[in-house]
């Protein structure tokens, strides 16, 4: 028997790094897969991989910032697999750019994907997740930069991690008479390809702070997010779940 055994989930932004580990390790532990990613050949490669493990999976290609685009993504996962009990709200951008740098489109470009693409799939997904009841789960992606300000990253991606931490307490009160959670995970820098334009020297001095001495892994978020998907979490909302090597510890 699976943890997630007769359960949903749809994961945004799941067809590369944190968001592949967190497929993988949720069809491992028997849930239905929706893959939604804007990378299609991606997105399809990690559904027959899930496939070919015995499990259900399907691929969903949508621009999060695309209300009409979430809402029908939504709707398929519901109408392929019956019901949603699991949303992931993990994509995102992190661009490297100096403040004085940030152009007005720059700005409007990390939050809508950021912070108005977790907004757009929670409020499509809201009905099927309170269906759910206790097995109800929105788990937001956050970030060590939303607690203590941005290292190396923008900004814009700090303002936006900060706000979806903000708004996964709110969704927390909003679910609790339904007995459906709303946590946060705030990973410290992964390395995912999110990361790969970065330098070594970027790298290693990041690396130098982080008291534990490595980057994380994918599967260091991916098992936090099973755990808060599980029955074992089911008095834990409002949340935020550090993974971070040691850097915040709050």
């Amino acid at each position: 028997m699976g943890k997630l055994d007769n359960r949903t989930a749809l994961i945004t932004g799941a067809a590369s790094g944190i968001g592949k580990a967190i497929a993988k390790k949720f069809a491992m532990e028997g849930a239905n897969i929706a893959v939604v990613d804007i990378a299609k050949q991606p997105a399809e490669e990690l559904v027959q991989e899930i496939k070919k493990s015995g499990k259900r999976a399907i691929s969903i290609i949508c621009d999060v910032t695309d209300e009409r685009q979430v809402e029908q993504a939504v709707e398929e996962a519901v109408k392929e697999f019956g019901a949603l009990h699991i949303l992931v709200n993990n994509a995102g951008v992190s661009p490297l750019k100096p403040f004085e740098e940030i152009t007005l489109e720059d700005w409007n470009k990390v939050l809508g994907i950021n912070l108005t693409g977790p907004f757009l799939f929670t409020k499509a997904a809201f009905p099927y997740i309170k269906v759910a009841g206790p097995k109800g789960r929105i788990i937001n992606m956050g970030s060590l930069a939303g607690q203590i300000g941005g290292i190396a990253v923008g900004l814009h991606y700090t303002a936006t991690k900060g706000g979806i931490m903000a708004m996964t307490k709110q969704l927390a009160k909003l679910l609790a008479p339904y007995k459906a959670t709303a946590n946060s995970i705030a990973p410290g820098t992964t390395d995912t390809p999110l990361i790969q334009g970065w330098s070594k020297e970027t790298k290693e001095a990041l690396i130098k702070q982080i008291p534990l001495g490595r980057l994380g892994l994918p599967e260091d978020v991916a098992n936090v997010a099973l755990f808060i998907a599980s029955d074992e979490s089911q008095f834990i909302t409002g949340a935020t779940f550090n993974v971070n090597g040691g850097m915040f510890t709050c």
